[in-house]
């Protein structure tokens, strides 16, 4: 009896840990974005102030979390691209830089993000793309607009792309996957949503290289969906799976060459949130420039790059004018008249003569 409940508790003790299995996976950072290797665990609702400190910007509570360290404070990365894949706990990402457990997964957004930096950078063109499940799956931000209206925004645009030339039909091994069945499209959609962003960037190489900072967050549920209606072990989920990962493995490498080795790349991998996350969604060609110097919403300064380079110059100058007035007083008002100055004597010589 004791034999049978050791073993019952040994394979307790292997099982409960992969049921909480959900993770965060860095897929590529630059140099400077120092992420240690370890288990420590982050919580889902700390996502955003973890996005917020790889690209510079202060959050409102310090982020006690050992796997991100500070890095240095005049470079900060070009891009931050988060994917959130719901529908497993964990992909097959070998090429990555580090992976931690994801406890607590609630649903979070990065719409703080966003609005810092289109507060920050309202005079210059930064990218603030957003991938929703929602009817409208896409909606942007900011002046780089313009550039991806070609993208699909809502499912129907988003399933009428895949018929057309350059779809990712041509060259995924679907396998299992139909083009008919409505689970696999949605996927599909997602699959093909990503490589329209690569495409639309190789094509607008300048928003990559300009000094405001992009930000992309894209939720894929299409996995999600085809593990509700084939289920866990069927084909058709492993083999969207195996894409998947292929998928994002080369989209996080393209990202991170097309901002010259200076873009953050994560993937959170979530089985299921705790609550389900409602937003209202917004059309990108609805969308409307939110800085607004008029604005009564006590909006921040505008900031660039060379803030901290103009603080110090300005700073370490009056430093330095300060100091240099205080010692030519002292030694003006230690100074022997009769002795020193040669405009006390000649003006006594004056003087005498008148």
């Amino acid at each position: 009896m004791a034999t049978v409940f050791t073993a019952a508790f040994f394979v307790c003790f292997l099982i409960v840990p992969g049921i909480h299995g959900d993770s965060l996976t860095v897929l590529q950072a630059p140099e400077f974005v120092h992420f240690q290797k370890g288990e420590w665990p982050i919580s889902g609702e700390k996502i955003p102030d973890m996005v917020a400190l790889t690209m510079g910007f202060s959050v409102q509570e310090d982020l006690s979390w050992p796997g991100l360290q500070s890095g240095p404070l005049f470079q900060r990365p070009r891009a931050n691209v988060l994917v959130v894949v719901r529908g497993i706990d964990s992909l097959d990402l070998p090429q990555s830089v580090a992976s931690y457990p994801l406890e607590n997964p609630v649903p979070f957004t990065l719409d703080s993000v966003a609005e810092t930096v289109h507060s920050l950078f309202a005079e210059d063109t930064p990218v603030v793309l957003q991938l929703a499940p929602s009817e409208e799956r896409l909606y942007m931000l900011g002046k780089a607009n313009a550039v991806f209206e070609d993208l699909p925004v809502t499912l129907q645009q988003i399933r009428a792309r895949l018929g057309q030339d350059g779809s990712v039909l041509a060259s995924l091994p679907l396998s299992s996957l139909s083009r008919n069945a409505e689970a696999d499209l949605l996927f599909l959609s997602e699959v093909q949503v990503l490589h329209d962003i690569t495409a639309l960037l190789h094509r607008h190489k300048h928003l990559a290289k300009d000094h405001s900072p992009d930000l992309y967050s894209l939720e894929l549920s299409g996995l999600e969906e085809l593990s509700r209606l084939y289920g866990h072990d069927s084909p058709q989920y492993r083999d969207a799976t195996a894409i998947l990962s292929s998928v994002l493995q080369k989209f996080g490498e393209t990202v991170y060459d097309l901002y010259g080795n200076s873009a953050v790349v994560e993937v959170v991998t979530v089985k299921s949130f705790e609550a389900p996350l409602t937003r209202k969604s917004r059309s990108i060609l609805e969308s409307r420039q939110i800085s607004n110097p008029d604005s009564p919403y006590n909006l921040a300064y505008k900031y660039n790059f060379q803030y901290a380079v103009v603080f110090n110059i300005v700073l370490w100058l009056m430093i330095v004018l300060a100091l240099a007035v205080i010692a030519i007083a002292y030694n003006l008002w230690n100074m022997d008249p009769g002795y020193d100055s040669i405009i006390y004597r000649m003006t006594n010589q004056k003087i005498r003569m008148d």
